[in-house]
């Protein structure tokens, strides 16, 4: 299975804040700027941003709650980016696998 890795993506979960959102929201099945920014050790204005990253890469989609927007996690693009971390998981696993042939076989070399 080939899969395109998307590096906007992986730029917008690559950061700690932004992974314990998504967290957040899966767990709770939603939440507000205002609600993660209680949970989390930073403002609700950062928070904002962060949601904004999120939603650009479609992680996350918004519903207008009254004064609030409320953000839940878009499963069809968290399912792509699992996707694409098994890939380069299953590329580095045969990368590292033809990397111990090679150690091995010169460890041979040097012994015989």
């Amino acid at each position: 299975m080939s899969v395109t890795i998307d590096d906007e993506l992986w730029s917008a979960v690559g950061d700690p804040t932004r992974r314990r959102m998504l967290d957040l929201l899966l767990r709770d099945g939603g939440g507000t700027a205002t609600t993660l920014s209680e949970r989390l050790p930073v403002t609700r204005q950062a928070v904002a941003k962060h949601l904004g990253v999120l939603h650009r890469v479609g992680l996350v989609h918004v519903t207008p709650s009254g004064r609030e927007r409320l953000y839940e996690v878009d499963e069809a693009q968290l399912a792509r980016a699992v996707a694409q971390l098994s890939s380069v998981g299953a590329s580095w696993d045969a990368r590292l696998h033809r990397i111990k042939r090679i150690a091995e076989a010169i460890q041979r070399s040097q012994e015989g």
